[in-house]
């Protein structure tokens, strides 16, 4: 068996497509643009990679988009200033706090200063509540983007068992609600699951997001699953993801690859998420 690829770049322009459309019926109405802001602290230089190519997608569909660059030395306190100036700002409606921060920062409480509706990442507090239980709010970015590349694919989840390897915050556990409530039965792994292979043997859907190079042998997968790979990991060579491609293609029905797979869906979603923030005319 050789396993079809799931193309993220493709499913990623047809997104955005999607978004540049509704924006030029926005503006054609007299309107103004939807508006993202991102808030950067430091010079990480893959953060720095990260916004420049959020921006330019910004710049793509329409939108308009407000840079705020701190020094790696800010204290909490301007960057609060920043997010609450934002938050007020009713050009602005979707608010991206890019991170990793500097260490002496708390970014799970700077994150959660930014206004719900604004929430364009899905990250703060009262987001993931409100995906807990299942009621209408932001979402992630990723978990979106996987959702879907696997509806575009036509995987009726609905009954599936679904293998999710990782718990994070950022994708595990918002991924398993957003599959729960798709009817899907989930089981979330991590470094204490037990005969981890096993488990991984199971799943109709196999979702890797733990960032360990070619974690997920061919050998893990079901013949005949699906395989979504979040992982991207830098190695000598170039970038590779948690699943161990080759193998994996063999045994799937498809499979995600990376580059190419999940990452360019997380900017898209991105975009989807700020057009449905969006506060109209002001």
């Amino acid at each position: 068996m050789s396993a079809r690829v799931i193309d993220g770049k493709l499913v990623a322009a047809a997104v955005r497509g999607e978004v540049a459309g509704a924006v030029e019926v926005i503006l054609a109405a007299g309107q103004r643009a939807p508006g993202l802001a991102t808030i950067i602290v430091g010079d990480d230089p893959a953060s720095a990679v990260y916004v420049a190519n959020k921006h330019k997608a910004c710049e793509e569909v329409g939108f308009v988009g407000f840079h705020n660059e701190l020094s790696a030395s800010a204290s909490a306190e301007e960057i609060s200033e920043v997010i609450a100036r934002l938050n007020a700002d009713a050009a602005v409606d979707g608010i991206l706090l890019q991170l990793p921060l500097p260490g002496h920062l708390d970014a799970g409480s700077l994150t959660g200063e930014i206004a719900p509706e604004k929430d364009v990442d899905g990250l703060t507090p009262t987001s993931a509540g409100l995906l807990a239980l299942g009621r209408p709010g932001m979402r992630p970015c990723t978990p979106l983007g996987v959702v879907e590349l696997l509806d575009r694919e036509g995987v009726d989840l609905g009954g599936l068992h679904v293998v999710i390897v990782g718990r994070s915050a950022l994708v595990g556990k918002p991924l398993a609600s957003l599959l729960l409530e798709r009817n899907a039965t989930v089981t979330i792994c991590h470094s204490h699951t037990r005969d981890l292979a096993a488990v991984c043997l199971e799943a109709d859907v196999l979702v890797a997001a733990v960032g360990v190079p070619k974690l997920i042998s061919g050998d893990w997968v079901k013949p005949g699953a699906t395989v979504i790979d979040v992982g991207i990991n830098r190695v000598d060579g170039g970038l590779v993801g948690d699943v161990d491609y080759e193998a994996a293609a063999e045994r799937a029905c498809c499979i995600t690859p990376v580059p190419g797979g999940v990452g360019p869906m997380t900017i898209a979603m991105l975009l989807r998420n700020t057009l449905g923030a969006y506060g109209g005319a002001s």
